[in-house]
């Protein structure tokens, strides 16, 4: 039997309650302001560097915009990782992911940033509040003991509520996994629809082994792209779990070689789809970077 789709709202209500308990209020960046993270990628794949304002254009519904904020410094980050702790994540495969998440965590983020730990399997639990300590999350994470099956798009719905609550300007979330979705009660099209009220730009690693597995049991990278792209996130793939140090590093570096645009929408805050468009002056160059956001007060600053 599915469970009904109000318990996720159950869920997602308590963990933004947890995650809030003592936290002052979230970065403000100025109502009107819409503030962009974006990723600059040259042909080969290699992340782009040190560019100054001049060498991007932003876009919203087509028109051109003028860029009225810009660094190219590195901004405080609160990232929300994603653990699978469903059955197949048993024995070696969890070793592996939590001590990748601990060396991204501890050693590859800044200091000033913040982070959390979801883990899902049927059904998603925040395990930690926002934090700084790292003993929080390791003793967290100590007690996991993966069973039950994949609940991916539920977890992601519980976590978005989450960036309500955080302290840093850029809010992110890293989704690791080595399954397709098989317990939800949400669909991809509500993901979708609570991403672009978001201002997180979402990273996935899909572990997909090269042994055979029911097909319901392999990772659905499709998904996994159609979750990240649109954020201006990416998806990574690997074929064993002592891959995720490497990919976490990956990630890490894109996190701090970031860029962050800011420019001030002349159109009203009426509750509509605003498309976004990022883009470098030099041909030779890729930005990814948030499609779009919903034009109201509270989500005004996509990331």
């Amino acid at each position: 039997m599915r469970k009904a789709y109000g318990a996720i709202l159950l869920v997602a209500a308590a963990s933004v309650s947890l995650l809030a308990q003592d936290r002052p209020a979230r970065f403000q960046s100025g109502v009107d302001l819409i503030s962009v993270t974006a990723t600059v990628i040259d042909k080969s794949g290699k992340l782009v560097t040190g560019l100054p304002a001049e060498a991007f254009e932003i876009f919203e519904e087509g028109e051109r915009q003028t860029i009225s904020q810009f660094t190219s410094e590195r901004v405080p980050v609160s990232l929300a990782v994603l653990l699978d702790v469903s059955d197949s994540m048993f024995g070696q495969r969890l070793v592996d992911a939590r001590s990748a998440v601990e060396r991204f965590l501890f050693e590859l983020l800044d200091e000033d940033d913040e982070f959390s730990v979801v883990v899902f399997n049927h059904q998603p639990r925040a395990l930690t509040r926002w934090t700084q300590a790292p003993d929080v999350v390791r003793d967290a994470m100590a007690t996991l003991k993966p069973f039950g099956s994949t609940a991916l798009y539920d977890a992601v719905l519980t976590a978005l509520p989450m960036m309500n609550t955080r302290t840093k300007q850029r809010a992110s979330l890293l989704i690791i996994s080595d399954g397709a979705d098989t317990a939800s009660d949400a669909a991809m099209r509500d993901v979708r629809s609570a991403l672009i009220r978001s201002d997180a730009f979402v990273y996935a690693i899909a572990v997909d082994p090269p042994a055979k597995r029911a097909i319901n049991e392999t990772v659905n990278v499709g998904a996994l792209n159609e979750i990240t792209g649109g954020s201006g996130g990416n998806t990574e793939l690997v074929h064993q779990t002592s891959d995720l140090v490497t990919a976490t590093a990956r990630i890490a570096e894109e996190l701090n070689s970031q860029y962050v645009l800011g420019y001030y929408s002349p159109l009203p805050l009426d509750g509509g789809y605003r498309s976004i468009r990022v883009r470098s002056t030099n041909p030779e160059y890729r930005v990814r970077a948030r499609r779009g956001y919903i034009a109201t007060p509270r989500t005004r600053r996509p990331g």
